[in-house]
């Protein structure tokens, strides 16, 4: 298995982190990363297990959108992570172009104990494919996978898909943190292959600010 570390950080300048935290002569790179996928399909316990090592049963919905950041240093680059995790009801759908415009990644997800929320995901597919960044990486996540014996969506069926679309197929379980890092890292390695260093230089500006949760709220 191939090597990497997990930074965590919460509250500094992401500037300091990133010039501070790279390995000496590796390239940096700042990549916008975004979580779409349907309301229920773990999307937020994802990002919450990469960056915190949490997981709560329990997990609210998302409103509007949160806000994540996490560092991982390989050996080929480190990756900054501004993760935007979005909320999955219809009725926030119009917001989403805003996070995935851009974005240098996308993880569509859905829950492999339910085909309805497979089906949805392969309308986000489609939605990023027409308005999304056609040359960002994008990975097909069938989460819950600590639920095998009510899947509904086989492995085989997700992973086809996924190559029909020129994405890469992974199963995760936020639950068990099965695969969580995998998925980040195999990102981020796609990222440092094909993504130019970001500029570095001296940051003397020591002001701090909160690196936690965002919530971004509207009104119905």
């Amino acid at each position: 298995m191939a090597k990497f570390h997990l930074l965590q950080f919460a509250s500094f300048s992401s500037t300091y982190l990133t010039c501070s935290m790279a390995r000496p002569g590796n390239k940096i790179i700042q990549a916008k990363l975004v979580l779409l996928g349907d309301m229920g399909t773990g999307k937020t316990s994802l990002a919450l297990r990469f960056v915190k090592g949490q997981f709560f049963p329990n997990q609210e919905p998302t409103i509007g959108a949160a806000f994540f950041t996490q560092i991982l240093s390989l050996s080929e680059a480190t990756v900054k992570f501004d993760i935007w995790d979005t909320a999955g009801q219809e009725r926030y759908h119009s917001l989403a172009p805003m996070y995935y415009r851009g974005a240098a990644a996308a993880i569509v997800v859905y829950d492999i104990s339910s085909v309805d929320t497979f089906v949805r995901a392969k309308k986000w597919v489609q939605e990023l494919q027409t308005h999304g960044n056609q040359k960002g990486v994008m990975a097909l996540v069938g989460n819950k996978s600590d639920l095998e014996p009510k899947r509904e969506v086989e492995a085989e069926v997700g992973e086809q898909f996924a190559q029909e679309n020129g994405m890469f197929y992974m199963e995760t379980s936020a639950k068990t943190a099965e695969n969580i890092n995998e998925l980040f890292y195999e990102i981020a390695k796609r990222l440092a292959r094909a993504l130019p260093p970001k500029p570095t230089g001296m940051n003397l500006n020591s002001n701090v600010q909160d690196r936690g949760r965002i919530y971004f709220c509207c009104s119905a």
